[in-house]
C-alpha cells in the first residue's frame, strides 16, 4: 500500500475526530502520563489491517503497538491481539480512528475468506468491484487480498470495462469496442459486459478480451460458456452471495466479481481493554 495515501488518510480521520484538539483527555490526563493496554477480539474473524492501526500511534506520537497475531491470521473470540504503550493522551485520542480502520478491514478480509472458501477447488478467483468506500478503496482492496480474494481493476484509468451504458452510447458493443481498439494501448485488455447470448456472440465477434455475464442465470451461463468456448476470460457478476456462489463457480467461469465483500460486510468486532498506567 501507499504510504503517503495511507498517511493522509489516518490523518484526515484524525481531523475529523478531533485527534488533535481531545477536550477529555486533554481535561483528565497528563501530558506526561503513560499507560498501557490490551486489543482484544470480541468475536472469532480474520485479522487485517495492524499496520494501518500501529501507524496512527505512530501519527500521533510516542505511543508503539505489539501484535502478537498478523494480517490473514484467524483470531478467537476472547484472544488478546495486541498491546499499546506509550503516551496515555495518545492512545486516548488515536483509539476510536485505529479501532475503526482495524476493524473495517478485518470485516471484510473475514467476509472475503467466506466467499473464497465456498469456491475452494473450482478453479474460480474471486474479485472486488469499485463499490468502495469513497477515499477508503487502497485499504479495502488490501482487505480483500488479505482475504483471499483478487483485485479487479482499481479506478476508471486502470482498465477498459465496456458497460451497458457505455453500448448504449456508443450503438451496440463492436462500435464500442472497435472505438476503444482505436484510442486505447494496445497493452490494455479490453473486457465488455454482456446480458445475453447475443450480446455475448456479438463480443466474440468483435474479439473482445475478457466478457463478463451479468445477471445471468445458471443456464444462461452455461450457455454462454459453451459459445466462448476458452476464446475469451469469462467474469460473472450479479446476484452473488454466500448461497449462490459455490453454484456460479462450478460453471467453469474464470473469475466471479462482487461488490458484496466491500458493501455489505460486518465489521469485526474488537476493543481496547484493560489501560493501567505505567
Amino acid at each position: 500500500m501507499n504510504s503517503l495515501t495511507i498517511d493522509n488518510i489516518i490523518i484526515n480521520a484524525l481531523k475529523e475526530d478531533g485527534a488533535y484538539d481531545d477536550i477529555t483527555t486533554n481535561s483528565i490526563i497528563d501530558g506526561k502520563d503513560r499507560c498501557k493496554v490490551d486489543l482484544i477480539a470480541k468475536e472469532d474473524g480474520v485479522l487485517c489491517g495492524t499496520g494501518v492501526f500501529k501507524r496512527v500511534f505512530e501519527i500521533l506520537g510516542d505511543a508503539d503497538v505489539i501484535f502478537s497475531s498478523q494480517d490473514g491470521e484467524d483470531v478467537d473470540k476472547g484472544q488478546i491481539i495486541g498491546e499499546i504503550r506509550g503516551l496515555t493522551s495518545s492512545v486516548l485520542s488515536g483509539e476510536r480512528v485505529a479501532l475503526n480502520i482495524l476493524q473495517r478491514m478485518s470485516g471484510i478480509a473475514t467476509l472475503t475468506r467466506r466467499f473464497v472458501d465456498k469456491i475452494q477447488g473450482t478453479g474460480t478467483k474471486l474479485l472486488d468491484t469499485r463499490k468502495t468506500t469513497p477515499n477508503f478503496r487502497i485499504l479495502e482492496r488490501y482487505a480483500v487480498k488479505i482475504g483471499g480474494g483478487e483485485n479487479h481493476r482499481y479506478n476508471l484509468s486502470d482498465g477498459v470495462l465496456i458497460k451497458d451504458n457505455h453500448i448504449a452510447a456508443a450503438g451496440g458493443i463492436k462500435n464500442a469496442i472497435d472505438m476503444t481498439r482505436k484510442n486505447v494501448s494496445f497493452v490494455k485488455k479490453i473486457e465488455v459486459e454482456t446480458e445475453t447470448l447475443e450480446q455475448v456472440q456479438e463480443a466474440l465477434l468483435a474479439n473482445a478480451d475478457i466478457i463478463m455475464l451479468d445477471n445471468m442465470d445458471l443456464e444462461t451461463i452455461r450457455k454462454a460458456l459453451n459459445l466462448i468456448n476458452k476464446k475469451a476470460l469469462t467474469e460473472v457478476s450479479g446476484n452473488v452471495d454466500l448461497e449462490t456462489i459455490r453454484a456460479l463457480a462450478e460453471t467453469g467461469v474464470n473469475y466471479i466479481s462482487t461488490g458484496y465483500i466491500t458493501h455489505s460486510y460486518k465489521v469485526l468486532d474488537l476493543s481496547m481493554k484493560n489501560l493501567i498506567s505505567i
